[in-house]
């Protein structure tokens, strides 16, 4: 079976009148756009997402409190009569736009150290500035089961191979370096695990069967390639060497087993112990001497109506987006598995910058980079203030990801 999405049709129900949320440039705070949307379902009531109409635009009731919020927020919302619905719906019907039922707010959470700083996670920042409620979870809620208890996981710079991000090199006598190392250490002797890499390891797979459970998981940075390592090298030589700091050699990484892995396949490490990089699945290589400079990708068009997940996924007032580093910011086209589908690159490079996939009775997506707003983030900056990006066509895509869960689902016979 496989899971699909419930569609509205031209002849949805309409009450006598409805607030549209437009989110094409009539749009006065898209990031809080989706908050007050998100709202909305926490209250109880349902919404609807207008995909490819007026760059994704959201119907809602019209209620003195959803016009209450509305105001509060800053976010720009048109009143509709019934005859004019009904001609958005006849619009939606005859076009590649569709209508995605929204029904009930997910339950979202963020995978962060306890002390994990807000600003330092453009997810955590957006959710924050959105008005979006989530909850922290790190390695003791993930190995103790509490995963089930949330829709929607957010992953970021953590490096699921258990080796820092390699910040040794830099940073080894940074305070806050050792402070991280000695927080995963307790961590990993708290719950019973001979290193921190060995820990990590099994929280790649927890994270996994998260996924195949039916959880939606999103990733940036680091964690996207990471944790694909992580799972790859389960069991072999390289899991041993990220255990005890020794760079696994070249013959190496030809025994990792790539089944076990999401999204991408065929990688070879980076095992260069001078070199602040993990293999060659990143396009952009920031640590090293072949760093690539920055450029744009462009989002891909999707058909709402045949397409209604990667149309949901890319939803936005512009299509080329200026790019952002991370420590792992895009991803080599030649290492995606069979299946992935992508949703952005950087045209005629063969560089990926956001992906999405299905395993199991979940998804996962793939979004290169750190900050969106904040090309060459470097540890110490200051925290992007968001007030400043209302319109960030970046950040939405984070956004979109947060409604997608809310989607309405149904069995599609395959």
């Amino acid at each position: 079976m496989a899971l699909g999405l419930v569609l509205a049709g031209a002849a949805g129900p309409a009450s006598a009148q409805q607030l549209l949320v437009p989110m094409d440039r009539g749009q006065e705070n898209h990031l809080k756009a989706y908050g007050f949307t998100f709202g909305v379902l926490t209250r109880g009531e349902t919404a609807e997402w207008l995909l490819n109409y007026r760059a994704g635009s959201f119907l809602v009731a019209d209620t003195d409190e959803n016009r209450r919020r509305a105001a509060l927020m800053g976010v720009t919302i048109e009143p509709v009569g019934a005859g004019a619905v009904t001609r958005i719906r006849r619009d939606i019907e005859s076009s590649n736009m569709e209508t995605v039922p929204l029904e009930k707010a997910p339950r979202i959470a963020v995978y962060t150290p306890p002390n994990g700083s807000p600003w330092d996670d453009a997810v955590t920042m957006v959710l924050t500035y959105a008005e979006i409620p989530y909850e922290q979870v790190w390695d003791r809620e993930v190995m103790t089961g509490a995963l089930e208890n949330y829709d929607w996981l957010h992953l970021h710079h953590e490096d699921f191979t258990g080796q820092y991000s390699k910040f040794y090199l830099t940073y080894a006598t940074s305070a806050w370096l050792q402070e991280e190392v000695a927080r995963n250490e307790a961590i990993a002797r708290e719950l019973g695990f001979a290193s921190v890499p060995a820990l990590k390891t099994a929280v790649a797979d927890r994270l996994r069967a998260y996924v195949d459970d039916g959880g939606f998981l999103f990733a940036m940075c680091t964690a996207t390639e990471t944790l694909e390592l992580a799972l790859a090298a389960q069991g072999t030589d390289i899991a041993a060497s990220f255990a005890d700091g020794t760079p696994a050699d070249l013959a190496a990484t030809q025994k990792m087993d790539w089944e076990r892995a999401m999204a991408f396949e065929g990688a070879t490490l980076v095992t260069d112990p001078t070199l602040s990089a993990f293999s060659d699945i990143d396009g952009h290589q920031v640590n090293t001497p072949w760093r690539v400079d920055l450029g744009s990708y462009t989002l891909f068009d999707f058909s709402a109506k045949f397409d209604p997940v990667p149309a949901m996924l890319t939803q936005n007032h512009a299509r080329v987006l200026p790019d952002f580093y991370g420590l792992t910011t895009t991803f080599r086209e030649e290492r995606l598995k069979p299946g992935v589908t992508v949703l952005a690159e950087e045209e005629g490079r063969g560089r990926v910058k956001y992906l999405h996939g299905t395993r199991g009775e979940g998804t996962f997506t793939y979004l290169g980079g750190h900050d969106p707003e904040d090309p060459r983030h470097l540890i110490g900056d200051a925290p992007t203030d968001l007030d400043l990006h209302r319109h960030s066509p970046g950040y939405r895509l984070i956004l979109n990801n947060v409604l997608f869960p809310a989607a309405k689902k149904k069995k599609l016979k395959t």
